[in-house]
């Protein structure tokens, strides 16, 4: 679970590791379809589909995990909100801060709550 919810960290900090941004009708069908899901202010739904991506399916050690997941957390408080105004995410286009925060803080908490964290 700290593997899959460190996922939209790494879009934002290691692009590299899922290859090039979508661009052209797959961003245009991604923004139309997702952006609302993803960045928008109502919590996930139970059971929603997952990307790819966000599949985890090799063995991870959990306080690697955790630690990685923190550093994450800190790295993006630093940064703070000025650096995601109008900032471009790699798979919806420029995304708000307030859309950039959504997407980060619902992620997380949908698997909090889930976890009974």
């Amino acid at each position: 679970m700290l593997a899959h919810v460190a996922v939209p960290y790494e879009y934002e900090f290691m692009p590299e590791k899922y290859g090039p941004p979508a661009k052209g009708f797959k961003r245009s069908m991604m923004r139309l379809l997702l952006k609302s899901i993803v960045a928008g202010p109502k919590p996930y739904k139970k059971n929603s589909r997952t990307a790819s991506d966000f599949l985890i399916t090799e063995t991870k050690e959990f306080e690697f995990e955790r630690d990685r997941l923190i550093e994450y957390l800190r790295k993006t408080q630093q940064l703070g909100v000025d650096h995601f105004v109008a900032k471009p995410s790699h798979s919806l286009g420029s995304l708000t801060s307030e859309e950039w925060n959504n997407m980060f803080y619902k992620h997380l908490d949908h698997y909090l709550k889930q976890f009974g964290v």
